[in-house]
């Protein structure tokens, strides 16, 4: 299987802090890839890197084969790397379909990204039917479906999704999930998803890192780790750094 995202020896600094400590990872093409970890790992600090958000200090991140560091975000997304981020950020006083539209104001074809909108919303049917609502008016688990929908305007080929759970209540979660894993087969996405709780990520990845303290404790497949107890040893600190498998 090819990698479409290779991340080797990742460092990044806030000033004196150390938010990334020389982390490596790899995302197939077509996998579902999970980050889990405790406040203040570095999840959001890593996809910020990944889709050019953030400097890095050191290290390498390539996509597709191509060296992306020091690009800027608009060209990481140009190359069909998309990042639905913690909290949302919709554009609350925009409607549903305007926000939508800004999705796909990079593409050169409206007439396709009109049709791929008209096929999100097939998706997505809350959205459909508050098109015309202003964003801000929608529920928790409506604006993280907007902004799924969003990022998947861009075609991405690698969707970044930064804690899709927050704040939102246990049903909800599943559905976002559920779509999250139809969106992969039918628009052939690669997934990196952050998240705090391993309980979905089991049943929902093919591998997984823990990160704590800016560093990766564990990788492995989820198939190998479906006890829980080497995940919580890394999310906790209970115990050696860990690995169930090489990234090769």
């Amino acid at each position: 299987m090819s990698a479409l995202l290779e991340v080797d020896g990742l460092h990044v600094r806030y000033g004196d802090l150390a938010a990334l400590r020389g982390i490596s990872l790899r995302v197939n093409e077509g996998e579902v890839v999970c980050i889990i970890g405790p406040n203040g790992a570095g999840k959001s600090t890593a996809l910020a890197a990944i889709a050019g958000g953030v400097a890095p200090s050191a290290g390498e991140i390539r996509f597709d084969g191509e060296s992306v560091v020091g690009r800027r975000p608009e060209y990481i997304a140009r190359r069909r790397v998309s990042l639905v981020p913690e909290g949302r950020h919709i554009f609350g006083t925009l409607t549903v379909e305007e926000n939508l539209r800004i999705g796909g104001y990079m593409r050169g074809n409206r007439r396709e990204a009109l049709d791929d909108m008209e096929r999100l919303l097939m998706i997505f049917p809350r959205l459909r039917e508050r098109l015309t609502y202003p964003a801000g008016r929608l529920s928790g688990g409506e604006q993280q479906m907007l902004a799924v929908a969003r990022a998947v305007m861009t075609r991405p080929r690698l969707l970044l999704v930064d804690e899709p759970s927050l704040g939102l209540a246990p049903l909800i979660v599943d559905q976002i999930y559920e779509t999250l894993l139809d969106l992969r087969k039918r628009e052939n996405l690669t997934l990196l998803i952050n998240e705090q709780s391993s309980t979905r990520i089991l049943k929902h990845a093919d591998r997984i890192y823990v990160l704590r303290g800016g560093q990766v404790q564990l990788d492995g497949r989820a198939a190998d780790l479906r006890d829980g107890e080497a995940i919580k040893h890394a999310y906790f600190g209970f115990g050696a750094s860990q690995t169930t498998e090489t990234a090769a």
